[in-house]
């Protein structure tokens, strides 16, 4: 029955189903098949997959990132961040990388990362001199941190999965994400270097009253991740909370602060958020159908066990792990797989050696990885639209980010301090 499972899951993918129905449909023919199944607890899973109060998050923060957007928060940050890093070689390139890294502690989305900032920096890039395959590959990569530095989506998702505090998955993305984004700069200044091209760009001085004026402009953008990730480390409100008070936050700052949030918009702004945050839950919801068989098969176990029969070598299976979640994530979208493969990795925790918060950090980071390259790189996808140029022309410029970024997971996965240090600290 588990390879019928399988089976059935890889046809419809190769079919191009659609994930969400490809998952669910394929549990529902593994029940029929079964026979021992009353199929109206199908329909009560459907419903238990989205009853949750953690998950409320997901909708929430889509929200408010739709809010956050169109209230000028994203300028108002990207120019921040040009005050700050714009005087560097390469200093457009990195202006990208620390705006998707402020962005990041507002949206929760890796995509709407890539999009809020790309729209605004990749034809920028473009026009100051660099490649359209560069300065959507730059803004493809950094919009990876969306997952990473809290709040974070994937991690709300991981958390229901496994039971972990959401606020410990939260402050464990915290410094992972910080060293990505230092990474991803210094591939942009090592570039710039080494590029004839970008060193007879146009370079500015650093200049203290710039930023000071720059950072008044964007204290209320700077405010939201400010409120989103001291109100969870601080214990004030939890991650459905918080993404609450994003929403009050960004709609009082759009409309009454930056006055660029119209009432007449806010339909639409609702639309869209609802749009997105749905097909998430309805992958989440038919993905529950298929964990529910996979554990009332003990597939989870079982498969555990014949990883674990390879070797008993914790650093052998760590970078096993690693892997396969790096295949995942370039053929799966990012909710699909946690739901598929968490229930696989847990019952191996032990073996590991590592707690769940760490394994959380750990397939996060391997997914948002999985974001960069194609066939389904969200992120990838979403740069070439805005920089119009082929996925195969801006896959090819994206190879030194991806490189370090793999040095970063090697990093996250084998130094635990770096996702257990603010964790410990703070809860």
């Amino acid at each position: 029955m588990t390879i019928l499972l399988f089976a059935t899951l890889i046809i419809l993918f190769c079919l191009n189903v659609p994930i969400a129905v490809s998952v669910g449909l394929s549990a529902v023919i593994a029940f029929l098949i079964d026979g021992n199944m009353n199929m109206i607890l199908i329909t009560q899973r459907l419903y238990a997959g989205a009853d949750s109060f953690p998950l409320m998050a997901v909708p929430l923060f889509m929200i408010a990132g739709q809010f956050m957007g169109a209230g000028g928060i994203s300028r108002r940050i990207v120019t921040f961040a040009d005050a700050l890093v714009g005087h560097f070689s390469g200093g457009l390139a990195a202006v990208s990388v620390v705006s998707a890294m402020f962005f990041a502690g507002i949206s929760g989305s890796a995509a709407a990362d890539t999009a809020a900032i790309g729209a605004i920096l990749i034809p920028s890039m473009v026009r100051r001199g660099y490649t359209p395959a560069f300065s959507g590959a730059v803004q493809a990569a950094a919009g990876s941190i969306g997952v990473i530095i809290p709040p974070s989506i994937p991690m709300i998702i991981f958390g229901v999965l496994t039971g972990t505090s959401i606020g410990k998955l939260f402050a464990a993305g915290i410094l992972p994400g910080i060293l990505m984004g230092l990474s991803l700069m210094g591939v942009c200044i090592w570039n710039a270097k080494r590029s004839e091209l970008h060193q007879n760009l146009p370079r500015k001085n650093f200049s203290l009253r710039n930023a000071f004026t720059a950072f008044s402009s964007a204290i209320w953008a700077l405010g939201a991740p400010f409120i989103i990730i001291g109100g969870i480390l601080g214990g004030v409100f939890t991650a459905t909370e918080s993404a609450a008070v994003a929403v009050v936050y960004a709609l009082f700052v759009g409309l009454f602060i930056h006055k660029e949030i119209r009432l007449s918009a806010l339909p639409h702004l609702i639309i869209s958020a609802s749009i997105t945050s749905s097909v998430v839950m309805f992958i989440i919801c038919a993905a529950s159908i298929f964990s529910w068989y996979m554990a009332i098969q003990d597939i989870p176990s079982t498969i555990a066990t014949s990883i674990l029969s390879l070797t008993e070598n914790r650093i052998l299976l760590l970078l096993l792990i690693n892997i396969l979640l790096l295949a995942a994530g370039t053929i799966l979208e990012t909710t699909a797989a946690l739901i598929l493969f968490v229930p696989v990795l847990t019952p191996m925790l032990p073996a590991l050696g590592i707690d769940p918060v760490q394994l959380g950090a750990i397939v996060v980071v391997n997914l948002a990885i999985g974001m960069l390259t194609p066939p389904l790189g969200v992120c990838t996808i979403v740069a070439c639209s805005i920089a119009h140029t082929r996925i195969g022309t801006l896959a090819s410029a994206i190879v030194p980010f991806l490189l370090v970024l793999l040095i970063d997971l090697l990093l996250i996965t084998f130094w635990a301090p770096l996702t257990t240090t603010l964790p410990n600290l703070f809860f």
